[in-house]
């Protein structure tokens, strides 16, 4: 296992500090991102075994100190857990741009809440673990209740949390207690593992229950029976570190990736045994392609028409995009939509086969901003000279061998 510093800003320029820890060997399965618990630090001891343990089964993980905390830049008292969800965000962003977008989070009690809004916002995730996480943000208000009246009334107010002072205001109690949760747990759209203890005298176990229920399949449940609320028996944090690394598995991107090939040419995929989930690698950034669960996949990503879809769609956004720049015509947007179809050839008027079956890309194109009419109609005219349009229309020669 290799530990490094890790700096990054949250969206007010703050610094942020982290450690990365990656496997010693430099070849990383996926990206982790670990969320603390409230107002604990990167490096309390769950947060750091979890870490270690994971990178030692290849799975490279961040754990970094939240706004105002730790060695971290900011007032912890003037944020709130909405800032916390912003700061998961940066640091998934900051994690792309160095390494490789994270594929799984997972939090610690408040950072397990947290972990959760902040998912629908971080598109390469495709799976969340909670350790002990209540079910709403407002939870950890009791740890301050004494505080709560002079804080609501004089606007701020000092309080004791886990012996240490904190000056807390309005703003982050009001924070707090407006953050739902079950309206983003429903929506989730990622493969989600509860664990808690039973013995919690921090977040009791029917919180669990509550993320559970409200939570749609693929979800697992796993007690960590005689635990604490903060993991303090390196036994504990073992045992979590294995668990989520054998559960996350399943729904990891496949490749085993070195990190030196993050800016490598090409594009690398590679598909697990007895499933169509494949992991992609295309320079530093990441993708996953599937099929539907109607043939036999887990819908967990594109399937590879689609990704050739999106390449045309994509392709023709930017050619129309970079012609208005060039004309200086007034475009604000230009949405492509592109759906993939196989069709018989004497359905189809333009081609030129008469027998068989043919590739058919329907491309619908919307255009936003003050164009006149012409220039509309020269836009569509523009949107057939996209590079990738070309290369569907031309001669194509794919070349193959094997590597040892």
């Amino acid at each position: 296992m290799t530990r490094s510093a890790f700096h990054f800003s949250n969206p007010a320029g703050e610094q942020l500090a982290g450690i990365l820890e990656t496997p010693g060997s430099g070849d990383i399965r996926a990206v982790a991102l670990f969320a603390h618990c409230f107002t604990c630090t990167k490096n309390i001891r769950a947060a750091s075994r979890i870490a270690g343990a994971l990178a030692d089964q290849g799975i490279a993980c961040l754990r970094f100190d939240f706004t105002g905390l730790g060695e971290s830049e900011g007032d912890f008292g003037a944020t709130g857990f909405s800032a916390n969800v912003a700061d998961l965000v940066a640091a998934a962003g900051a994690l792309e741009e160095e390494l490789a977008a994270p594929a799984l989070l997972i939090g610690h009690s408040l950072g397990g809440t947290a972990v959760l809004m902040a998912a629908k916002e971080i598109p390469s995730c495709v799976a969340v673990a909670t350790l002990g996480a209540p079910d709403s943000a407002g939870h950890v208000a009791h740890l301050f209740a004494d505080g709560i009246d002079e804080i609501r009334t004089q606007g701020q107010a000092t309080v004791s949390i886990g012996g240490r002072p904190f000056q807390l205001r309005r703003q982050f109690v009001e924070d707090l207690e407006a953050q739902p949760l079950e309206p983003a747990l429903g929506d989730l759209k990622r493969a989600l593992l509860v664990m808690h203890s039973p013995l919690d005298a921090i977040v009791s176990i029917d919180h669990a229950t509550a993320i559970f229920t409200a939570a749609k399949h693929p979800k697992s449940f796993v007690s960590l029976d005689r635990a604490d609320h903060l993991l303090t028996d390196g036994r504990d944090t073992a045992y979590a570190a294995n668990v989520i690394a054998a559960w996350a598995d399943r729904y990891l991107p496949a490749a085993v990736v070195a990190a030196e090939l993050a800016g490598e040419p090409g594009v690398t995929a590679v598909t697990e045994a007895g499933s169509f989930r494949t992991g992609i690698q295309a320079g530093p950034h990441r993708l996953i392609a599937d099929e539907p669960a109607s043939v036999g996949g887990q819908d967990t990503g594109p399937t590879p028409y689609g990704l050739l879809s999106a390449a045309l769609a994509a392709c023709t956004s930017m050619t129309l995009q970079m012609y208005a720049k060039h004309k200086k015509i007034a475009l604000r947007t230009a949405s492509v939509t592109v759906e993939h179809d196989k069709i018989h050839a004497k359905d189809c008027d333009e081609c030129e086969s008469a027998d068989g079956r043919i590739d058919r890309f329907e491309r619908r194109i919307r255009l936003s901003g003050e164009l006149s009419g012409e220039q509309r109609a020269r836009m569509l005219e523009i949107a057939d000279k996209c590079p990738v349009h070309r290369t569907l229309h031309g001669e194509v020669v794919v070349s193959s061998r094997l590597d040892e």
